[in-house]
C-alpha cells in the first residue's frame, strides 16, 4: 500500500470536500444485480460523507449500479459520521457508509443498528513536511499534530494505537483538532509539526506541497475502519432493498479494484475543483490521476472476515479503555452478515 506547494486560499479552491472520518483485493462472488433488475423497482434514502472513505457509495450512484439493481437510490450528503447515523436512527436514512467506530458508540445505546456489510480497511497517514527531521512517530514527542475531534475514528486510533505503539500519549503532544482539508494547509504553511489524514488528502498533501508519510495504520494496524450500517427497522422492512443496495456497492468496490482509473472518471468532480492541480514543482497534474493513486492506496472490500471482527472487537476494547465506551461491547451483537453469507452458499 503505497503512501505534492499551493497556498491555503489556492488548496481551498481546489478542494470540494466535506468533512469525515478514515484500503486490498477481495474475492469474487457472484452477482445479483441481474436478477434484481427485473423485480419491482425500490426507493431507499442513502447517507454518505463526500470523503474517499465512502467511494463505494458515491460510485454505486454515479456508475448506475444501484438502477442496474432495481433501485431507485436517493443519496444524502452529510458532515459528520454523527448527523448520519442520527438520520439512521431517526429514521430519515435507510442506511449509510460510515465509521465502524460510530456504529459502536451508538449500538451500545441500543440504537437498533445492524453492519450489514465491509467498505474500507482503516487509511490514516501521519504526513509531514518534505524538509521535516521528523522519521518516526517516536519523533512527534513535544511537537504538534493536526487530527479530526476528540472521540472520531482518527482521534482514537491515533490515540489508542500510533501513539501508544510508539510509547507516547496525549500530554506528549499539542493536539489541534481541525477538518483535514484544514490540517493539510497547516501542514503546508508550517504551523503543525505533523497531520494525521486519510485519502484523498494524503495524495493531494504529496501532490501539491511535497508532504511525505512516516506512518500509515493500515500497514501497521488494519483494521474495518468503514461500514454498512442500517437499522433493524429496516431490515425489517425490506431486507431485500437493503440485499440491492449491498450488492450495487459490491460492484463499485471491483470497479475500484479492477479499473481505478475508470472509477476516478465518476469520482474526481466530487473531490476536485477542476481538471487538474498544481504540483509541487509547479506543474499541472490531472486530478483525475491523483484520485485515481488515492483508490489504489486504499482497500475497499465488501466483505467482513472474521479476523476483521476480531479487530473490530480490538478496537471496541480500545474504546472502553479511553472511556469512549462505558461498558465492554460485544460486537458480533451489531453484525448482521447474512447478505454476504448467502454470496457464498
Amino acid at each position: 500500500m503505497s503512501m505534492k506547494k499551493l497556498g491555503v486560499l489556492a488548496l481551498m479552491l481546489v478542494m470540494a470536500i466535506n468533512l469525515a472520518a478514515c484500503g486490498g483485493k477481495t474475492e469474487q462472488a457472484p452477482q445479483q444485480g441481474a436478477e434484481a433488475a427485473k423485480k419491482e423497482v425500490k426507493t431507499l434514502r442513502v447517507g454518505y460523507l463526500n470523503v474517499m472513505d465512502d467511494a463505494q457509495a458515491m460510485l454505486a450512484y454515479d456508475a448506475g449500479f444501484y438502477e442496474k439493481n432495481g433501485l431507485k437510490v436517493e443519496m444524502q450528503l452529510f458532515s459528520s459520521g454523527t448527523d448520519l447515523i442520527k438520520g439512521i436512527v431517526g429514521g430519515q436514512l435507510d442506511a449509510g457508509v460510515l465509521g465502524f467506530t460510530n456504529a459502536i458508540t451508538w449500538g451500545d445505546k441500543g440504537a437498533g443498528l445492524k453492519v450489514v456489510g465491509g467498505a474500507q480497511l482503516g487509511y490514516h497517514s501521519l504526513l509531514v513536511s518534505k524538509d521535516s527531521d521528523i522519521k518516526s512517530v517516536a519523533d512527534l514527542k513535544g511537537k504538534s499534530i493536526a487530527s479530526q475531534k476528540k472521540g472520531s475514528t482518527a482521534d482514537i486510533v491515533l490515540t489508542g494505537v500510533t501513539l501508544e505503539g510508539a510509547k507516547l500519549g496525549k500530554n506528549d503532544v499539542q493536539m489541534q483538532y481541525v477538518e483535514p482539508p484544514v490540517a493539510i494547509q497547516a501542514l503546508a504553511a508550517g504551523k503543525v509539526d505533523a497531520a494525521f489524514v486519510f485519502e484523498p488528502y494524503d495524495s493531494i498533501a504529496r501532490a501539491q506541497f511535497g508532504a511525505k508519510s512516516i506512518y500509515e495504520v493500515g500497514t501497521e494496524w488494519p483494521f474495518p475502519c468503514m461500514v454498512v450500517i442500517t437499522s433493524d427497522a429496516v431490515l425489517e422492512k425490506d431486507r431485500d432493498a437493503v440485499n440491492r443496495m449491498l450488492d450495487a456497492q459490491k460492484q463499485a468496490i471491483e470497479m475500484m479494484q479492477k479499473d481505478p482509473e475508470g472509477a476516478a472518471k465518476f469520482l474526481t468532480k466530487r473531490f476536485v475543483e477542476g481538471d487538474s492541480i498544481k504540483s509541487v514543482d509547479g506543474k499541472d497534474v490531472k486530478a483525475e490521476a491523483v484520485i485515481a493513486e488515492a483508490i489504489k492506496s486504499q482497500t475497499f472490500t465488501w466483505e467482513i472476515t472474521p479476523d476483521q471482527v476480531t479487530r473490530m472487537q480490538e478496537l471496541a476494547d480500545i474504546m472502553q479503555k479511553q472511556g469512549v465506551l462505558k461498558e465492554a461491547v460485544d460486537v458480533k451483537q451489531i453484525l448482521d452478515l447474512s447478505w454476504q453469507e448467502q454470496l457464498k452458499k
